[in-house]
């Protein structure tokens, strides 16, 4: 009879522990295969994967790239057809610049100098006959060393008080409605109208204020005013030496009028449904498209500073930048519409995605409504049968909500940055009122672990509780 080993006396068997140990080898291999045989099809795939899919993405840059550069031209489009080819809209753009102090103080210069112009001061005493006299002398005042220094400041005074009145606000809005067609024939080449674009020059006929002042004047005694011609001086609106140049792509830009900012949007949607990550391609289109619309509103803050140093000197700069401000005005709300859209869309397609930092901020959220739903509860508020039926058609319910907020915007006259914000704040109270009502699922209650009693051998590992059928837990294969 052969000898046996003698084991060791008192050891533990070693059988069971060896076999766990070659099992859980065994699995690390095959798992280090699968791994290995899941990375080699995964780049047989993409070196196998048909041209078409190649070129839907390269099609889907393209067309994202074009909108995005169509997006600050659609902005410029939209304002040149909504305030340079709308005379309502342009007059009321230009309505406040007459209670502008600057403009009021250009406006008065360029009057006094026009009525002093043709004033005889040689002849302003002995034109008068001699009963008026007295009258004359009483409204011009001590005369001092200069005559022509106090009628002068006699006609201004009487300038400012015409443009701090409400005349020159009416005077003001029908020469801006004449001279809307100048406008736009500077901007776009097209249109007529009795003022004249000269010198690459739009402006404004004050020869109605000066009347005004005239009148006044004659009023006051100056009765010499009566002797002043019809008089038309000119207060620059708009300058540029390069119009002529602008003209066409104006005219181009108002010819696309709304369509342009439309073929744009629907240039990037059409981007993000061909490509393979849509919700990823959603969010960076979404920012490249409110970036380039930013760049925009860069450009016209630089170019208001090229624009203001290349007028002449005998134009009023505070009064230019003025009106230049008000001019675009509504060019840079559009921009900041445009900007705050592709802020909220990008930040929605975030949050509503798989993302780890998406999820949280979800859940926080959910745990925050969750708390006040609790608290609701406590106090006794009971949905009754709404929270069932918000539970039941909830999906239908909230794109009807988001449907709603889109078509208010686009229903919209003349959105603005602050209205996009309040959309969505109000979009996302409607939505957390949706969460709020629909009642919480009752997750079942987890299995009772059975505890272990003093002295019991624990319990076998998973990996050997849960052995193949065919094989008893503990064996290695083969």
């Amino acid at each position: 009879m052969p000898d046996t080993p003698d084991k060791p006396a008192g050891g533990p068997p070693s059988d069971g522990a060896d076999a766990a140990q070659h099992e859980l080898e065994e699995l690390r291999a095959r798992i280090a295969a699968l791994e290995s045989d899941r990375s080699a099809r995964e780049a047989e795939r993409r070196e196998s994967r048909p041209p078409r899919h190649r070129v839907r993405s390269v099609l889907a840059v393209v067309l994202i790239v074009l909108g995005c550069l169509l997006a600050p031209l659609g902005v410029v489009a939209a304002w040149t057809a909504d305030t340079v080819g709308d005379t309502d809209r342009y007059v009321q753009t230009v309505r406040p610049l007459a209670a502008d102090q600057d403009i009021q103080k250009a406006v008065a210069v360029r009057v006094t100098d026009a009525v002093m112009g043709h004033l005889d001061l040689t002849d302003l005493l002995e034109g008068v006959a001699p009963e008026q006299r007295p009258l004359l002398q009483k409204a011009l005042g001590k005369l001092g060393n200069s005559l022509e220094d106090a009628v002068r400041s006699f006609v201004d005074d009487k300038t400012q008080a015409v443009v701090a009145s409400d005349a020159f606000q009416r005077i003001w809005v029908d020469a801006n409605r004449r001279v809307h067609a100048a406008v736009d024939k500077a901007l776009t080449g097209s249109g007529g109208g009795a003022v004249k674009v000269e010198n690459d020059t739009v402006t404004i006929d004050l020869a109605p204020v000066v009347e005004e002042v005239k009148q006044r004047l004659i009023d006051d005694g100056l009765t010499v005013a009566e002797k002043i011609p019809e008089v038309h001086t000119s207060f620059t609106v708009l300058r540029s030496e390069k119009i002529g140049e602008a003209q066409t792509y104006f005219r181009l830009l108002q010819l696309a009028g709304v369509w342009l900012p439309v073929v744009a949007f629907l240039l990037v949607v059409a981007g993000v449904l061909l490509s393979a990550h849509r919700r990823r391609t959603l969010i960076v289109s979404a920012l490249c498209f409110a970036f380039a619309t930013l760049l925009l509103g860069v450009a016209l803050t630089v170019f208001r500073v090229v624009y203001l140093d290349a007028l002449p000197a005998n134009v009023s700069q505070a009064a230019a930048g003025t009106v230049y401000d008000t001019l675009t005005r509504f060019l840079r709300t559009g921009v900041r519409v445009v900007v705050a859209l592709g802020i909220v869309v990008a930040l929605a397609a975030w949050l509503t995605g798989p993302g780890r930092r998406a999820g949280l901020v979800r859940g926080m959220w959910h745990s925050g409504i969750g708390a006040v739903r609790t608290t609701a509860d406590h106090a006794g508020l009971r949905t009754g049968p709404v929270g069932p039926f918000v539970d039941r058609y909830r999906t239908w319910i909230t794109w009807i909500l988001v449907a709603a907020a889109a078509l208010t915007y686009l229903l919209w006259s003349y959105p603005t940055g602050w209205v996009v914000v309040g959309l969505a704040l109000a979009l996302l109270f409607a939505l957390s009122v949706v969460d709020f009502l629909a009642p919480v699922p009752q997750t079942p209650p987890a299995p009772a672990v059975p505890r272990k009693s003093p002295g019991a051998p624990d319990p076998p590992p998973a990996s050997l509780s849960r052995a193949p059928p065919g094989r008893p837990p503990g064996r290695p294969p083969g």
